[in-house]
């Protein structure tokens, strides 16, 4: 349908034909999404919808082929049908429109449901571990996607003494990283598996995939304490840096699934180009790689890792085998990339390269993040300090929505808690602030656009993650942390009004709210709140947080810095002992005796 010349005419000449970026334009997509989904009970892309002038919906839906099939009609057959229809019957078309936009409006109205508590938490855990895929890992069937927000909500179970939740996220984990959607040589993922079993994926490769399958794999070995779960996470943010970051120092969107027009091209091989790279060293690759000389996908092979890990000299020998392949690969043809920075999504790579900042290549992913936070910031932020959309070509287009300003925010107090440089965390609260400035619904949470934003024919407010976080529930995360880190209630009381929003849905569809399962749990847990009198670059600092950034701590924040100049609100009215560095241990800003050892510290903590 997109590619017939005589179609195409025709569309023109009876229509004005508006292709939509859904990327650069989330709010529009989600909208129109809507209403086909009213319309026909389902939705997906690519997506088709007939407007108003107004730009009220009146007919629509997802693909319709070149010729008639399957008892769907041909798109010049709908194209004429629609053109009748507003020909002779334009009134009725006119208040079809009306009376979706209307009902529009209602469904996005969603009642208080009350507390979040910790029997929630309980209900959306049981329900996970009961559709679980005890096989393949992680939930639901074939096409088989990452799951990253609710294994970031089971690793918190697990944080907080939960054990049930351990072996669903190794096995996910571990299925994930040896199927085909896993990168073998290259270390980034691909965007979901199209069959149960992780093998065979669809090649796209997206940056909020890779953003928070990094943070939930380094999150993991924080945890677990398993080695691989660390190089996972090092593999996916090396490829990030790799062949995802633009010449000033951001993230492209994506790369795409084709090269050269054909899917999967760059990453599969045949067993005779293995063995012609390899040489004698092929049979060990091909025995733990599951490559054939019948392919396990259209003749070629997709890499799997099939056989169990050895010693690890034989580990640190295929090391070098795929790197070999990967230099290799380096000089067939590539994927286009689209070079697009989002703010929602650099925001979620800040925050994953942040994170791994003390691992031990820690410096490098931390200057990274810097580097793309600056980026960013000078690219996509406005001289009132709000924030646009999209940046290409150093042009910058698109008011920025609600995901843009709650994600960024997210990555910017990662990064503060990463390198203690308060402008971080300035920019940061300069954006929650624009949030409940521009965003806030006065029934509680947040739209997806701002009070200045375009109008459209409704104001959307998404709740549900989805692929990413929804910008209402890492809204809400953002606005607790900050909450703890200078006992403002206004963001706390912002945040609870929020979650109640989706009190009643998120123990029955956890997967589709388990970023808000993660801010639900930081809201009820007894969140640590170390304050540090002492400069960031003093030599004995490191020595005495030690037990505060050892593991996985989700339910903590740190600030360190002087209080008689530092801007963040946690550090005021404490004091060193002696000129040493100094930890104050708070909850709700009260805070236990203040010690100077390490030892001490831990006992606080974890005592």
């Amino acid at each position: 349908s997109f590619e017939d010349e005589a179609l195409a005419r025709y569309l023109n000449d009876r229509f004005i034909p508006i292709k939509v970026d859904r990327e650069e334009r989330p709010e529009i997509d989600q909208i129109y999404m809507a209403a086909v989904q009213a319309m026909t009970g389902q939705g997906g892309w690519p997506m088709s919808l007939f407007l108003t002038p107004e730009g009220r919906p009146f007919h629509g839906g997802t693909y319709f082929p070149n010729e008639p099939r399957h008892g769907m009609p041909s798109f010049r057959q709908v194209l004429e049908g629609v053109d009748r229809a507003w020909r002779e019957e334009r009134s009725e078309v006119e208040a079809a429109g009306v009376r979706l936009v209307d009902g529009l409006v209602d469904r996005q109205r969603l009642p208080s449901g009350g507390e979040p508590s910790r029997e929630l938490l309980e209900a959306a855990q049981g329900a996970l571990i009961q559709s679980f895929d005890q096989r393949n890992g992680s939930w639901g069937g074939a096409p088989k996607f990452p799951q990253p927000m609710t294994l970031e909500f089971l690793l918190r179970r697990l944080a907080a003494g939960d054990d049930r939740t351990a072996a669903i996220v190794r096995l996910t984990l571990d299925k994930m990283a040896d199927g085909g959607v896993h990168d073998q040589l290259g270390g980034g993922f691909h965007r979901y598996a199209t069959d149960a079993i992780w093998l065979v994926p669809h090649f796209e490769q997206m940056l909020y995939d890779n953003a928070q399958l990094a943070r939930a794999y380094l999150h993991a070995w924080q945890q677990l304490g398993e080695e691989r779960y660390r190089e996972v996470a090092e593999g996916v943010l090396d490829y990030m840096a790799r062949e995802l970051m633009t010449s000033d120092g951001a993230f492209a969107a994506s790369q795409d699934a084709d090269t050269d027009g054909v899917e999967g091209a760059t990453f599969t091989w045949t067993a005779a180009q293995i063995r012609e790279a390899l040489g004698d060293d092929a049979g060990v690759f091909v025995a733990a790689y599951g490559v054939t000389d019948d392919g396990n996908w259209e003749g070629t092979n997709i890499l799997s890792r099939v056989t169990l890990r050895g010693d690890p000299a034989a580990e640190g020998h295929l090391a070098d085998l795929r790197r070999r392949l990967l230099d290799l690969r380096a000089k067939r043809p590539q994927p286009a990339r689209d070079d697009k920075a989002l703010a929602a999504w650099n925001g979620l790579a800040i925050a994953a390269f942040a994170e791994a900042s003390r691992l031990p290549n820690g410096p490098r992913y931390r200057d990274i993040a810097v580097r793309a936070a600056q980026a960013v910031l000078a690219g996509l932020r406005t001289p009132d300090g709000r924030l646009k959309r999209s940046w290409k070509d150093s042009r910058a287009t698109g008011d920025g929505v609600l995901e843009d300003y709650a994600n960024l925010a997210d990555g910017l107090l990662v990064l503060y808690g990463a390198t203690f440089d308060e402008r971080w965390f300035t920019a940061a609260r300069e954006l929650a602030d624009a949030i409940l400035a521009h965003f806030a619904d006065p029934d509680g949470g947040f739209f997806d656009t701002a009070d200045d934003h375009e109008r459209l024919v409704t104001r959307p407010k998404d709740v549900q993650d989805n692929a990413v976080p929804a910008g209402n529930s890492m809204a809400a995360l953002v606005l607790l942390r900050l909450a703890a880190l200078t006992g403002e209630g206004g963001y706390r009381t912002a945040a609870e009004r929020a979650m109640r929003l989706v009190v009643g849905f998120v123990d029955r569809y956890p997967t589709g709210f388990a970023n808000w399962l993660c801010a639900i749990d930081f809201a009820l847990a007894d969140v640590n709140e170390v304050a540090i009198v002492a400069n960031p670059g003093d030599s004995q600092v490191d020595r005495l947080i030690a037990p505060a950034v050892e593991g996985y701590r989700p339910n903590q924040v740190i600030a360190i810095g002087d209080p008689a100049t530092s801007v963040v609100p946690l550090l005021g009215a404490r004091f060193a002992i002696d000129g040493r560095p100094t930890a104050f241990v708070c909850r709700n800003f009260a805070c236990r005796q203040p010690v100077t050892e390490p030892e001490a510290l831990a006992a606080l903590l974890y005592g």
